[in-house]
């Protein structure tokens, strides 16, 4: 899999974000209540969605459930502007009880779609952190030559990313897009 350079880069700010939320100056765990006090301000933050959508997507951590990994795995080889509707990842991706308050707000805005979108991408690739490195090309690892069968998936592992890259290319052509073959 080949992930965007529009993903790559806002992995890293959204994993930023995260753990600038996550402690305080005397080192305590604050991120739930920060979490909570960001999601507060939804009504603001929708203005900041598509200029920093790392910066307000944190409101959606843990908020999506994936039932179809496939599906998420082949949105982060999509350039930003080849997102498919919102609507139509209903069935890979679901919304906790709690976000779909924050994704109505979310979606009454003119980029709305496109940033839950985004917002599921990003939480996709912090739950599952083996997603992104595979990604990179090889001019793209600053040298880093590595020996032997690669050491991003184990041999199980890359047969589960192999077949669910398969069941997301599958149900993508069931939405009506082209194959990549």
């Amino acid at each position: 899999m080949n992930i965007t350079p529009f993903f790559r880069d806002l992995r890293s700010a959204y994993q930023a974000e995260l753990d600038d939320l996550a402690f305080d100056s005397e080192g305590r765990d604050v991120l739930r209540q920060r979490l909570g006090e960001k999601r507060r301000e939804i009504g603001f933050l929708v203005q900041m969605m598509e200029l920093s959508p790392e910066m307000v997507a944190v409101i959606f951590h843990q908020g999506f459930r994936f039932a179809q990994p496939a599906v998420m795995e082949h949105l982060l080889t999509l350039e930003s502007h080849e997102f498919p509707q919102w609507d139509t990842l209903a069935d890979g991706v679901h919304l906790q009880p709690w976000a779909r308050d924050l994704s109505d707000v979310v979606l009454r805005q003119p980029m709305g779609e496109w940033f839950l979108t985004v917002a599921a991408a990003l939480e996709y690739m912090h739950t599952r952190p083996g997603s992104a490195p595979a990604a990179q090309d090889e001019d793209e690892k600053d040298g880093d030559e590595r020996e032997g069968p690669s050491s991003e998936f184990p041999d199980d592992e890359a047969e589960d990313a192999r077949i669910r890259e398969e069941a997301g290319a599958d149900w993508l052509a069931e939405q009506g897009f082209d194959r990549k073959d």
